[in-house]
């Protein structure tokens, strides 16, 4: 009897992109809570080759692994305990701990997933829960009201890129810290760029003299460093990046609401158009180190995902 193999791509240990390889491995089970997906498109993020290199953030406890954590896909199998889901619906969501998502099956926490609006590509809804979901907990826990400014330190990758469009479309007007190569993109988000580096609060503040109502970070380290002095309160400064220094200068960190409201919410906006994930760059899953490498390099402009 031959037992049924998929292929997926991960990593053999911690460490560098040497330790990256592709993997034929035993069909996956759904176990209490989860959903088996078929994998349409699996989103790419820093957390990624950040738990390949040993963290920050989880690493995994066994190898192989199979990298990614955000896939979209059709249910193949239902797990004990979940509600609210069937074989056949096509959904997203985020991948359970013991599942990646860059391979052709993967594991979903139900809880943790939605169900995919028919208006949103598969390869948008792989990009929402990890880099969108994150902004708009962020946008939604600064509570900001219309005619109040926003500054996004880091505002070229896939949570830069949503923070500023929801943002921009609760009427608050957005400043982005990024490279020159990035302004028409930044420009097309409706925000205003500012180049990083030494003096960024400087230029900052010829813009806004007065500062700005509030602060969210992507970057951590000296550039978040370099940026606090410019909130008008600390409580509205808030990172994703460096949750120790964050709360040392008097801000916090995001606290993800990874839950199946938060998804559908995210993905209607999506569906109406009001807010696109900025999927740049997809790749076949054969592509998937060259996918990798691109996020990795820090110079992906908006989201890069890999299509099965």
């Amino acid at each position: 009897m031959t037992t049924a193999t998929f292929r997926a791509y991960g990593f053999s240990a911690v460490g560098g992109p040497e330790n990256q390889l592709f993997l034929d491995l035993p069909m996956l089970e759904p176990g209490p809570g989860e959903l088996l997906v078929e994998v349409r498109a699996a989103g790419i993020n820093p957390a990624d080759w950040k738990s390949r290199s040993g963290g920050p953030g989880p690493v995994p406890s066994r190898f192989p692994a199979v990298l990614g954590r955000e896939v979209s896909g059709i249910v193949r199998g239902v797990g004990q305990d979940v509600e609210g889901f069937a074989v056949g619906d096509e959904v997203f969501g985020s991948t359970a701990p013991t599942a990646g998502g860059y391979g052709e099956y993967s594991l979903l926490w139900a809880e943790s997933s939605a169900h995919k609006p028919p208006q949103v590509a598969w390869t948008d809804a792989a990009a929402l829960p990890v880099a969108v979901c994150t902004a708009y907990d962020g946008i939604v826990s600064l509570g900001l009201r219309e005619g109040a400014t926003l500054l996004v330190n880091g505002i070229g990758g896939g949570v830069g890129v949503a923070a500023a469009q929801l943002a921009r479309n609760g009427g608050v007007a957005v400043v982005g810290t990024a490279s020159e190569g990035k302004r028409e993109l930044v420009e097309s988000l409706g925000a205003t760029l500012v180049g990083y580096g030494p003096g960024v609060a400087d230029r900052v503040r010829e813009l806004l003299p007065a500062g700005v109502d509030a602060v969210f970070d992507m970057v951590g380290g000296d550039a978040l460093r370099e940026v606090a002095g410019l909130v008008k309160d600390p409580a509205n400064l808030i990172s994703i990046a460096d949750k120790t220094l964050v709360k040392e200068l008097g801000g916090r960190d995001v606290e993800r609401r990874r839950t199946t409201k938060v998804y559908s919410e995210v993905a209607a906006l999506v569906a109406d158009g009001s807010l696109s994930p900025h999927v740049v760059d997809v790749r076949p899953l054969d592509e998937a180190p060259q996918a990798l490498a691109a996020v990795e390099s820090g110079h992906a402009m908006g989201k890069v995902v890999l299509r099965m």
